[in-house]
């Protein structure tokens, strides 16, 4: 089982309670992200999610958040996790800063081994290329959708951006997995061919 990363986060930030209290009342009232699930309930979140991907509510919400207030030290954590219910309107409770560490962690985890399972799937033949476009598009769409619920909007250009990494990645992937399926036909032929030949040979030496 992987270990949680280590608590990185900017402590300057948390050196003056009362003034940073009071200095950042005003972002946490304008932050304006899953407002479009506001009213729904954890449980009703999370079997949302579970429909759609490997990811819980907690760890969606841990992920958004500590993309949007991190800074060159890392994410803010504790602060996250002090003001978790106001950022986020089905989080019903504060987090520490190593529960807010933990759903962090999980969430990484998950992906990396969701994109292991991808790639397996790719490149061991199973798949089609034509099915893994579908799979491709049918996992674009999704992740556009909570985009769009948790109300973050990716620029033109960075979404032509990623679309054209991805789509590269695949480019190549594909390649791969036909250069690797064609060497295992050309194996198994050959390894066809040398039996014809032994059971050639055997017949030969009972004819004579």
């Amino acid at each position: 089982m992987d270990k949680d990363e280590p608590l990185i986060e900017d402590t300057s930030a948390i050196q003056n309670g009362l003034f940073e209290e009071t200095d950042r009342s005003e972002e946490i009232s304008k932050y304006q992200k899953f407002k479009k699930v506001d009213g729904a309930t954890y449980r009703k979140v999370n079997i949302f999610l579970r429909k759609r991907t490997y990811i819980t509510a907690r760890e969606w919400a841990i992920a958004r958040l500590c993309s949007d207030f991190k800074t060159p030290y890392g994410a803010e954590m504790t602060f996250i996790g002090e003001n978790l219910p106001k950022l986020c309107p089905f989080m019903e409770e504060p987090y520490s800063p190593q529960a807010v560490n933990q759903a962090r962690t999980a969430f990484k985890r998950k992906v990396r081994k969701s994109g292991a399972t991808f790639f397996y799937g790719a490149m061991c033949g199973f798949f089609t290329l034509d099915e893994l476009d579908d799979i491709l598009f049918e996992s674009s769409e999704v992740a556009r959708f909570l985009l769009e619920i948790e109300g973050t909007s990716l620029e033109i250009d960075d979404e032509i951006d990623i679309e054209d990494k991805i789509s590269e990645i695949m480019r190549k992937l594909g390649e791969s997995a036909n250069v690797m399926l064609n060497s295992r036909r050309n194996s198994a032929e050959n390894e066809d061919d040398e039996e014809e030949e032994d059971e050639e040979d055997e017949d030969e030496e009972e004819a004579q």
